[in-house]
């Protein structure tokens, strides 16, 4: 493994973890809470926990990133990508996983990312607290000269 990194979405976490009560107290004042009332309490639960982090791995042949417990997995061979750049994104993007005109964004917290170009997939861009490890090791990975060994 080159890299590995969890950043954890104390944010995405916390907003949804704080909907829970919120929810329930409004359908207990509208008169219970019911089939829907716990429908809702329970795809926020589920929410808080697959979008609570995202993890980044490096490894010798690809790139793989996912969700939580291993939530929306992506695999990217590192023979198909062509450049890494790192940027910022605009707070309008938001956190979690969303279309913008720059690709597709996955990210739990923060502005910073890194962009990604891959062979097929056009760009896409991952948010990280460690927008430099991430494309130092993506570019160490992608080097073809020796590295003294892993």
């Amino acid at each position: 493994m080159r890299y590995r990194h969890t950043q954890v979405g104390y944010v995405t976490g916390g907003l949804t973890l704080v909907a829970l009560p919120l929810i329930y107290y409004a359908f207990k004042a509208e008169g219970g809470l019911g089939a829907f009332g716990y429908a809702m309490l329970s795809a926020f639960g589920i929410l808080a926990v697959l979008f609570s982090s995202l993890t980044v791995k490096v490894t010798d042949r690809e790139l793989v990133f996912y969700f939580g417990p291993g939530f929306w997995e992506r695999r990217f061979a590192l023979d198909d990508i062509g450049s890494v750049e790192v940027v910022r994104n605009s707070p309008l993007y938001g956190w979690g996983i969303r279309y913008t005109h720059h690709g597709w964004l996955y990210n739990v917290s923060g502005l910073q990312a890194v962009e990604v170009t891959v062979r097929g997939e056009e760009q896409l861009r991952i948010g990280t607290d460690e927008p430099e490890a991430l494309k130092h090791a993506l570019e160490a990975a992608r080097d073809p000269t020796p590295s003294g060994g892993d």
